[in-house]
């Protein structure tokens, strides 16, 4: 094998040596040397020509690279509410008794690490595990917990391991126009050239689709925004960083349905005029690489992807996939952006907008996989006839990832206008207590609200729908989705950055019985103070969870609010210990000490 130096000295050479790819250059480099060494930093900043500081300050914003050691098996446990309600904590421990390692710590001879990392995407087929950032363990029992033991001890290569722990399923449940039969690569693409980039901006507009990122933006205006900005050069930019816990349904349309969502990506180019695209897909599904890129790979051999599409004269337009590192953050536009550029995932101030001004300070369209899928099918069969399914005001269908206290979880597709009970009759949900409808950034809905219904005019979603019966305890999940923005924050900005670990730790002190109604108050202040004042929707939406549950399941805070007593179990200062790792901010929580 070659020198280190020397594979290195390769790799920035394949990417050009140019400073938006150190995200990259990064997570490659980590794939053959395992961690990130300060040399080795330093010689990447040195053929970027950029400040080491920089480059050091990429390297420790994402949680999926290292700048210490890390085990040679790298295991982390999916932290989603839903894992942990199937019993993955105790799995992590059992595994980490049969290592001998302790969570978060690496062991003695560095073989192994075991940890745990927010939602992994697996949401209806775990607890899931993430080995070494690129393999997927699902399903995980006691049983494979032991042999996952085994299989380490003695050295097992992660490749040699059973397939069937790997396995991961589709799960369509219900299937209408996104997950139902697809046109045929090129279809809707020819209808699009047939039309001209003005007549398909018009059926786009006649659809009235809107983003399917949550937000549920006009995706005309939007186009139309881009196509109109001055610029050297336009974008068109996948956003497949579903990072939302609870959230599976791109990863369904990644492998079930990949030429329909780069076919919407060719036929969005078309629109705004733009040569280049860029798929961010999160770091969690780096699985999901290769079949992409074969896809890819297929598309451009058929012309349907390249230097004149279609034999178009003039209609050149490539897509490349970026990988993404560990980053919730990452999935605002203009912070996925900034890490698609090299830097640290921050979300920008905006104005100007991506339309205006996004990736290379170039007119930008994002969009996320669903809303492209979408693009495609409105391609081939006409606006009206998208407008006529669903409601006036939310027009066509949506994916739902149904996951937690049912049944049958997995990936459902329904018209908006579907009542949330409809929902889970379908999935086979009994004596359900809640459904977080959106992930933790979304809606907390009690029994009374059942009969409401999926619609930006009524229940708006980004596609996460877990169910909780009337077993779960409403206040742990508030606390888990708390620990997850508190992990999360960037922390750009003071409210969000110490705003959430404070909302975290007086969960802690309830959770071990020493809260009291001064407590509930502040916490009710803390929401008030996040909605207004954080620089962007993380923060605004980090106590969601917090207000629904306070507000529809205020039982679940009073059983907490105990005097002063022994909690079994309970010990104090591995409870601050856990907090300030899941924060990442051992200075601000050394500060949050001294305050009442």
């Amino acid at each position: 094998m070659p020198p280190a130096d020397t594979l290195l000295q390769a790799l920035l050479d394949r990417h050009r040596r140019a400073p938006d790819r150190l995200v990259q250059i990064l997570r490659e480099w980590q794939a053959q040397a395992h961690w990130l060494p300060r040399a080795d930093l330093a010689t990447i900043a040195a053929a970027l020509r950029l400040p080491l500081a920089h480059v050091e300050g990429v390297a420790g914003f994402y949680r999926f690279l290292h700048t210490r050691p890390v085990g040679r098996y790298r295991v982390l446990f999916s932290d989603n509410i839903t894992d942990r309600l199937q019993g993955s904590e105790a799995l992590m421990h059992e595994l980490c008794r049969r290592l001998r390692v302790t969570p978060g710590q690496v062991r003695a001879d560095g073989r192994v690490s075991v940890d745990t990392t927010s939602c992994t995407g697996l949401g209806d087929q775990g607890p899931a595990v993430l080995v070494n950032h690129h393999q997927v363990l699902t399903r995980l029992g006691p049983d494979r917990i032991a042999e996952l033991a085994g299989l380490i001890e003695d050295q097992v290569p992660a490749a040699r391991w059973p397939a069937e722990w790997s396995q991961v399923e589709e799960q369509v449940r219900r299937a209408d126009v996104k997950l139902g039969p697809q046109p045929e690569p090129g279809r809707s693409l020819q209808a699009a050239l047939a039309r001209g980039p003005l007549g398909t901006l018009e059926e786009i507009r006649r659809s009235r689709l809107r983003g399917r990122g949550g937000a549920g933006f006009a995706t005309a205006t939007k186009w139309e925004l881009c196509r109109h900005a001055h610029g050297a050069q336009h974008y068109v930019v996948c956003n497949a960083d579903e990072g939302e816990p609870g959230t599976f349904k791109d990863r369904v349309l990644l492998s079930r349905c990949a030429d329909t969502v780069f076919e919407g990506m060719t036929i969005a180019a078309l629109v705004v005029g733009a040569r280049q695209g860029l798929v961010y897909l999160r770091g969690e599904y780096r699985f999901l690489l290769e079949a992409l890129q074969a896809v890819l790979e297929r598309r451009r051999a058929a012309g349907l992807l390249g230097r004149g599409i279609l034999g178009q004269a003039g209609f050149d337009f490539d897509i490349e996939i970026h990988l993404g590192a560990g980053a919730y953050v990452c999935g605002e536009e203009s912070a996925l952006l900034e890490s698609l550029e090299g830097r640290r995932g921050t979300p920008r101030i905006r104005p100007p907008f991506p339309v205006e001004q996004g990736y290379l300070g170039q007119p930008t369209t994002v969009n996320n996989v669903e809303t492209f899928c979408a693009a495609t099918h409105i391609a081939w069969r006409g606006g009206d006839w998208w407008a006529a399914i669903g409601t006036p005001q939310s027009t066509g269908t949506k994916v739902h990832s149904v996951s937690g206290d049912c049944e049958r979880p997995g990936v459902y597709e329904y018209p908006f206008g579907t009542r949330i009970g409809r929902i889970l009759e379908d999935c086979g949900a009994r004596d359900t207590q809640a459904v977080q409808v959106g992930g933790p950034s979304g809606l907390c809905l009690s029994a009374l609200e059942f009969d409401r219904r999926i619609g930006f005019e009524d229940v708006p979603t980004a596609g996460a729908f877990m169910v909780f019966d009337r077993s779960r305890d409403m206040f742990e999940v508030a606390r888990n989705f708390a620990r997850f923005f508190a992990h999360e924050s960037c922390g750009f900005c003071t409210p969000c950055r110490v705003g959430t670990a404070l909302v975290l730790r007086r969960l802690d002190k309830l959770r071990a019985g020493w809260g009291s109604s001064e407590d509930v108050q502040v916490l009710t202040e803390l929401e008030h103070l996040l909605q207004g004042t954080t620089h962007c929707g993380l923060g605004a939406a980090a106590c969601n969870p917090l207000r629904d549950t306070l507000l529809k399941f205020r039982p679940a805070y009073e059983q907490h609010l105990q005097s002063l007593h022994f909690v079994p179990g309970f010990d104090l200062d591995a409870e601050l210990s856990q907090a300030r790792r899941a924060t990442g901010r051992d200075d601000d929580q050394a500060h949050l000490e001294t305050l009442p």
